[in-house]
Protein backbone atom coordinates (compact mmCIF):
# COMPACT_ATOMS: atom_id res chain seq x y z
CA UNK A 1 0.00 0.00 0.00
CA UNK A 2 1.65 3.67 -1.07
CA UNK A 3 1.42 6.67 0.92
CA UNK A 4 -1.71 7.83 -1.16
CA UNK A 5 -3.57 4.78 -1.23
CA UNK A 6 -2.82 4.76 2.73
CA UNK A 7 -4.40 8.56 2.84
CA UNK A 8 -7.28 7.39 0.54
CA UNK A 9 -7.81 4.21 2.76
CA UNK A 10 -8.03 5.43 6.34
CA UNK A 11 -8.17 9.42 6.12
CA UNK A 12 -10.55 10.76 3.13
CA UNK A 13 -14.09 9.82 4.81
CA UNK A 14 -15.93 9.59 1.25
CA UNK A 15 -19.60 10.36 1.91
CA UNK A 16 -19.11 12.00 5.62
CA UNK A 17 -20.43 15.60 4.68
CA UNK A 18 -17.59 18.73 5.75
CA UNK A 19 -19.04 21.50 7.80
CA UNK A 20 -19.51 24.64 6.62
CA UNK A 21 -17.12 26.59 7.94
CA UNK A 22 -14.57 23.66 5.54
CA UNK A 23 -14.65 25.29 1.88
CA UNK A 24 -12.12 22.92 0.65
CA UNK A 25 -10.50 20.11 2.87
CA UNK A 26 -8.49 16.75 1.82
CA UNK A 27 -6.29 16.69 -1.79
CA UNK A 28 -5.38 20.25 -2.37
CA UNK A 29 -2.17 21.61 -1.48
CA UNK A 30 -3.87 23.73 1.32
CA UNK A 31 -7.03 23.09 2.96
CA UNK A 32 -9.13 26.08 3.20
CA UNK A 33 -11.28 27.17 6.21
CA UNK A 34 -14.00 29.89 6.90
CA UNK A 35 -14.63 30.84 9.81
CA UNK A 36 -17.71 32.58 11.50
CA UNK A 37 -18.44 36.58 10.91
CA UNK A 38 -16.35 38.13 13.04
CA UNK A 39 -14.81 35.25 14.99
CA UNK A 40 -10.58 34.82 15.36
CA UNK A 41 -8.58 32.08 14.46
CA UNK A 42 -7.48 29.75 17.04
CA UNK A 43 -4.90 27.42 16.49
CA UNK A 44 -2.51 24.79 18.43
CA UNK A 45 -0.16 22.52 17.58
CA UNK A 46 0.77 18.82 19.61
CA UNK A 47 3.00 15.98 19.48
CA UNK A 48 3.16 12.72 20.04
CA UNK A 49 6.79 10.40 20.02
CA UNK A 50 6.66 6.72 20.92
CA UNK A 51 8.86 6.08 24.17
CA UNK A 52 8.11 9.50 24.82
CA UNK A 53 4.78 10.04 25.09
CA UNK A 54 3.29 7.02 24.95
CA UNK A 55 4.68 3.16 25.25
CA UNK A 56 5.53 1.05 22.37
CA UNK A 57 2.62 -1.12 21.45
CA UNK A 58 -0.25 0.85 23.04
CA UNK A 59 -3.60 0.11 21.83
CA UNK A 60 -3.59 2.58 18.28
CA UNK A 61 -7.46 3.29 19.19
CA UNK A 62 -6.59 4.60 22.08
CA UNK A 63 -3.79 6.14 20.35
CA UNK A 64 -5.84 8.09 18.01
CA UNK A 65 -8.32 9.30 20.16
CA UNK A 66 -5.61 10.63 22.75
CA UNK A 67 -3.76 12.34 19.75
CA UNK A 68 -6.91 14.58 19.07
CA UNK A 69 -7.89 14.91 22.32
CA UNK A 70 -4.52 16.51 23.59
CA UNK A 71 -5.46 19.08 21.17
CA UNK A 72 -8.79 19.93 21.62
CA UNK A 73 -8.07 20.45 25.06
CA UNK A 74 -6.09 23.69 24.25
CA UNK A 75 -9.03 24.69 22.54
CA UNK A 76 -11.06 24.08 25.67
CA UNK A 77 -9.22 26.16 27.76
CA UNK A 78 -9.20 29.33 25.53
CA UNK A 79 -13.23 28.67 25.00
CA UNK A 80 -12.89 28.39 21.33
CA UNK A 81 -14.97 26.07 19.30
CA UNK A 82 -13.14 23.30 17.02
CA UNK A 83 -13.35 23.81 13.27
CA UNK A 84 -11.20 21.31 11.86
CA UNK A 85 -7.37 19.69 11.75
CA UNK A 86 -4.46 18.45 9.95
CA UNK A 87 -2.55 14.97 10.84
CA UNK A 88 1.46 14.75 10.14
CA UNK A 89 2.08 11.05 10.73
CA UNK A 90 5.24 9.41 10.78
CA UNK A 91 4.92 5.44 10.51
CA UNK A 92 7.93 2.61 10.87
CA UNK A 93 5.37 0.38 8.04
CA UNK A 94 1.86 0.65 6.56
CA UNK A 95 -0.19 -1.77 8.46
CA UNK A 96 -3.55 -2.47 7.78
CA UNK A 97 -4.91 -3.01 11.04
CA UNK A 98 -2.73 -0.90 12.88
CA UNK A 99 -3.89 2.11 10.49
CA UNK A 100 -7.53 0.78 10.55
CA UNK A 101 -7.52 1.14 14.12
CA UNK A 102 -5.90 4.51 14.98
CA UNK A 103 -8.29 5.97 12.30
CA UNK A 104 -11.70 4.60 14.23
CA UNK A 105 -10.17 6.15 17.84
CA UNK A 106 -9.11 9.57 15.93
CA UNK A 107 -12.35 10.10 13.73
CA UNK A 108 -14.75 8.85 16.87
CA UNK A 109 -13.63 12.07 18.56
CA UNK A 110 -12.93 14.05 15.68
CA UNK A 111 -16.94 13.77 15.00
CA UNK A 112 -18.24 14.04 18.52
CA UNK A 113 -16.55 17.51 18.31
CA UNK A 114 -17.67 18.10 15.17
CA UNK A 115 -13.75 18.44 14.28
CA UNK A 116 -13.11 17.01 10.54
CA UNK A 117 -9.60 16.56 9.56
CA UNK A 118 -9.04 18.74 6.52
CA UNK A 119 -5.34 17.65 5.35
CA UNK A 120 -2.17 16.97 6.43
CA UNK A 121 0.99 14.58 5.14
CA UNK A 122 2.20 10.82 5.99
CA UNK A 123 5.98 9.39 5.71
CA UNK A 124 7.99 6.66 6.73
CA UNK A 125 10.37 7.15 10.23
CA UNK A 126 9.74 6.16 14.02
CA UNK A 127 6.25 6.52 14.98
CA UNK A 128 5.46 10.16 15.57
CA UNK A 129 1.79 11.78 15.77
CA UNK A 130 1.93 15.84 15.01
CA UNK A 131 -1.94 17.28 15.16
CA UNK A 132 -2.60 20.95 14.13
CA UNK A 133 -6.07 22.14 15.32
CA UNK A 134 -8.00 25.42 14.47
CA UNK A 135 -10.99 26.65 16.23
CA UNK A 136 -12.66 30.14 16.52
CA UNK A 137 -13.99 32.73 19.10
CA UNK A 138 -15.38 35.71 19.22
CA UNK A 139 -12.40 38.99 19.98
CA UNK A 140 -11.94 39.18 23.60
CA UNK A 141 -13.30 35.64 24.61
CA UNK A 142 -10.12 34.03 25.13
CA UNK A 143 -9.75 32.81 28.64
CA UNK A 144 -6.03 33.36 28.61
CA UNK A 145 -3.37 32.87 30.82
CA UNK A 146 -2.35 36.70 31.73
CA UNK A 147 -5.71 37.56 32.82
CA UNK A 148 -6.57 36.00 36.52
CA UNK A 149 -6.64 38.92 39.14
CA UNK A 150 -6.20 38.68 42.68
CA UNK A 151 -9.45 38.01 44.70
CA UNK A 152 -10.69 35.13 41.57
CA UNK A 153 -11.60 31.85 42.85
CA UNK A 154 -9.49 29.10 41.72
CA UNK A 155 -11.48 25.86 40.10
CA UNK A 156 -10.40 22.74 38.91
CA UNK A 157 -12.84 20.59 36.17
CA UNK A 158 -12.47 16.69 36.73
CA UNK A 159 -9.86 15.33 38.96
CA UNK A 160 -6.00 14.91 38.42
CA UNK A 161 -3.49 12.02 39.04
CA UNK A 162 -5.18 9.39 38.10
CA UNK A 163 -3.24 8.88 34.72
CA UNK A 164 -0.06 9.29 36.82
CA UNK A 165 -0.88 6.40 38.81
CA UNK A 166 -1.60 4.39 35.41
CA UNK A 167 1.85 5.15 33.91
CA UNK A 168 3.31 4.51 37.38
CA UNK A 169 1.64 1.18 38.06
CA UNK A 170 2.62 0.47 33.86
CA UNK A 171 6.63 1.34 34.33
CA UNK A 172 6.04 -1.11 37.24
CA UNK A 173 7.22 1.29 39.88
CA UNK A 174 7.49 0.06 43.34
CA UNK A 175 5.38 2.30 45.26
CA UNK A 176 2.47 2.16 42.92
CA UNK A 177 2.54 -1.57 43.32
CA UNK A 178 2.97 -1.66 46.63
CA UNK A 179 -0.22 0.33 47.24
CA UNK A 180 -2.46 -0.86 45.10
CA UNK A 181 -1.28 -4.25 43.91
CA UNK A 182 0.16 -6.25 40.39
CA UNK A 183 -3.72 -6.42 39.77
CA UNK A 184 -4.35 -2.48 39.75
CA UNK A 185 -5.09 -1.76 36.63
CA UNK A 186 -7.19 -4.52 36.00
CA UNK A 187 -9.22 -3.77 39.36
CA UNK A 188 -8.87 -0.01 38.60
CA UNK A 189 -9.48 -0.14 34.70
CA UNK A 190 -10.54 3.91 35.18
CA UNK A 191 -6.76 4.86 35.56
CA UNK A 192 -5.60 3.44 32.19
CA UNK A 193 -8.43 4.58 30.38
CA UNK A 194 -7.83 8.76 31.79
CA UNK A 195 -4.14 8.03 30.73
CA UNK A 196 -5.12 6.21 27.25
CA UNK A 197 -8.54 7.99 26.76
CA UNK A 198 -8.71 11.10 28.31
CA UNK A 199 -11.64 13.29 28.06
CA UNK A 200 -11.09 17.32 26.42
CA UNK A 201 -13.69 19.63 28.45
CA UNK A 202 -14.64 21.62 25.23
CA UNK A 203 -18.18 21.64 26.25
CA UNK A 204 -17.01 23.30 29.38
CA UNK A 205 -14.61 25.98 28.11
CA UNK A 206 -17.36 26.81 25.28
CA UNK A 207 -19.69 27.88 28.13
CA UNK A 208 -17.33 29.18 29.97
CA UNK A 209 -15.99 31.47 27.16
CA UNK A 210 -18.99 33.14 27.17
CA UNK A 211 -18.91 34.37 30.68
CA UNK A 212 -15.37 35.92 29.70
CA UNK A 213 -16.26 39.03 31.81
CA UNK A 214 -16.15 37.21 35.14
CA UNK A 215 -14.26 34.03 33.94
CA UNK A 216 -10.45 35.42 33.60
CA UNK A 217 -7.64 32.92 32.64
CA UNK A 218 -7.52 29.17 32.40
CA UNK A 219 -5.21 26.53 31.32
CA UNK A 220 -5.43 22.82 30.11
CA UNK A 221 -3.48 20.58 32.84
CA UNK A 222 -1.09 18.45 30.66
CA UNK A 223 2.53 18.95 32.95
CA UNK A 224 0.64 18.53 36.10
CA UNK A 225 -1.70 20.78 38.54
CA UNK A 226 1.36 22.97 40.17
CA UNK A 227 3.66 23.45 37.35
CA UNK A 228 0.40 24.65 34.38
CA UNK A 229 -1.19 27.18 37.25
CA UNK A 230 2.62 28.57 37.53
CA UNK A 231 2.28 29.66 33.94
CA UNK A 232 -0.84 31.37 34.69
CA UNK A 233 0.80 33.06 38.23
CA UNK A 234 3.19 34.28 35.55
CA UNK A 235 2.03 35.32 33.10
CA UNK A 236 -0.67 37.40 35.61
CA UNK A 237 1.65 38.73 37.83
CA UNK A 238 -0.49 36.56 41.04
CA UNK A 239 -0.18 34.11 43.46
CA UNK A 240 -2.34 31.76 44.40
CA UNK A 241 -3.36 29.35 47.31
CA UNK A 242 -4.68 25.68 46.89
CA UNK A 243 -6.74 24.34 49.89
CA UNK A 244 -5.54 20.84 49.98
CA UNK A 245 -8.88 19.59 51.47
CA UNK A 246 -10.78 20.43 48.57
CA UNK A 247 -8.64 18.74 45.84
CA UNK A 248 -10.86 15.96 44.67
CA UNK A 249 -9.37 12.69 45.06
CA UNK A 250 -10.42 9.23 42.95
CA UNK A 251 -10.35 6.36 45.51
CA UNK A 252 -7.45 4.51 43.98
CA UNK A 253 -4.77 7.46 44.47
CA UNK A 254 -6.09 7.33 48.51
CA UNK A 255 -4.68 4.41 49.34
CA UNK A 256 -1.29 6.50 48.38
CA UNK A 257 1.15 7.22 50.76
CA UNK A 258 1.05 10.95 51.27
CA UNK A 259 4.09 11.81 49.49
CA UNK A 260 3.02 10.40 46.40
CA UNK A 261 -0.67 11.38 46.37
CA UNK A 262 0.72 14.84 46.66
CA UNK A 263 3.15 13.70 43.60
CA UNK A 264 -0.23 12.39 41.12
CA UNK A 265 -2.67 15.32 42.08
CA UNK A 266 -0.02 18.54 42.05
CA UNK A 267 2.44 17.59 39.49
CA UNK A 268 1.24 13.88 37.72
CA UNK A 269 1.03 15.29 34.32
CA UNK A 270 -1.32 14.10 31.07
CA UNK A 271 -4.67 14.99 33.01
CA UNK A 272 -5.99 17.29 30.06
CA UNK A 273 -8.38 18.83 32.46
CA UNK A 274 -9.07 22.73 32.78
CA UNK A 275 -7.72 24.83 35.55
CA UNK A 276 -9.67 28.59 35.53
CA UNK A 277 -9.91 31.46 37.36
CA UNK A 278 -13.24 33.34 38.10
CA UNK A 279 -14.76 36.13 40.00
CA UNK A 280 -16.65 34.94 43.32
CA UNK A 281 -19.65 36.92 41.86
CA UNK A 282 -19.47 34.11 39.17
CA UNK A 283 -19.85 31.45 41.73
CA UNK A 284 -23.58 30.73 40.57
CA UNK A 285 -23.31 30.38 36.85
CA UNK A 286 -20.29 28.33 36.90
CA UNK A 287 -21.93 25.86 39.15
CA UNK A 288 -25.00 26.32 36.53
CA UNK A 289 -22.63 25.99 33.20
CA UNK A 290 -20.66 23.00 35.22
CA UNK A 291 -24.28 20.98 35.56
CA UNK A 292 -25.06 21.73 31.43
CA UNK A 293 -22.37 19.92 29.82
CA UNK A 294 -22.28 17.36 33.03
CA UNK A 295 -18.72 18.02 33.55
CA UNK A 296 -17.63 17.99 37.45
CA UNK A 297 -16.33 21.57 38.52
CA UNK A 298 -14.47 22.14 42.11
CA UNK A 299 -13.12 25.31 43.90
CA UNK A 300 -10.07 24.71 44.76
CA UNK A 301 -8.45 27.52 45.80
CA UNK A 302 -8.51 31.41 45.33
CA UNK A 303 -5.82 33.53 43.55
CA UNK A 304 -3.74 36.24 45.91
CA UNK A 305 -1.77 39.44 45.45
CA UNK A 306 1.47 37.97 47.05
CA UNK A 307 3.30 36.18 44.08
CA UNK A 308 3.78 32.11 44.73
CA UNK A 309 2.13 29.16 45.15
CA UNK A 310 0.77 28.01 48.77
CA UNK A 311 -0.67 25.11 49.02
CA UNK A 312 -2.68 24.48 52.75
CA UNK A 313 -3.97 21.44 54.62
CA UNK A 314 -7.31 21.63 56.77
CA UNK A 315 -5.68 22.85 59.73
CA UNK A 316 -4.61 26.14 57.18
CA UNK A 317 -0.60 24.78 57.70
CA UNK A 318 1.74 24.87 54.39
CA UNK A 319 2.25 21.76 52.84
CA UNK A 320 5.54 21.33 51.06
CA UNK A 321 4.40 20.08 47.27
CA UNK A 322 6.36 19.51 43.95
CA UNK A 323 5.59 22.26 42.06
CA UNK A 324 7.85 21.57 38.39
CA UNK A 325 6.16 20.83 35.97
CA UNK A 326 7.23 18.30 33.26
CA UNK A 327 9.85 19.26 31.07
CA UNK A 328 11.01 17.36 28.05
CA UNK A 329 15.24 18.50 28.08
CA UNK A 330 14.85 18.67 31.89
Amino acid sequence: MGEFELIRRHFQRAGVPAPASVVLGIGDDCALLQPSPGHQIAVSTDMLVEGRHFFPGVDPEALGHKALAVNLSDLAAMGARPLGFTLALALPEADEAWLGAFARGLFALAGAHACPLVGGDTTRGPLNICITVMGELRPGQAMRRGAAQAGDDLYLSGRTGEARLALELLRGTGWALAALGGDALARHPELRQRLERPTPRNPLGGLLGVLTGAVHAAIDLSDGLAGDLGHILQASAVGAEIALAELPVAPALQRLPEAQRLECLLAGGDDYELLFTAAPIARAAIDAVAQACGTPVTRIGRITQAPGLRVVDASGRAVPVPQRGFDHFA
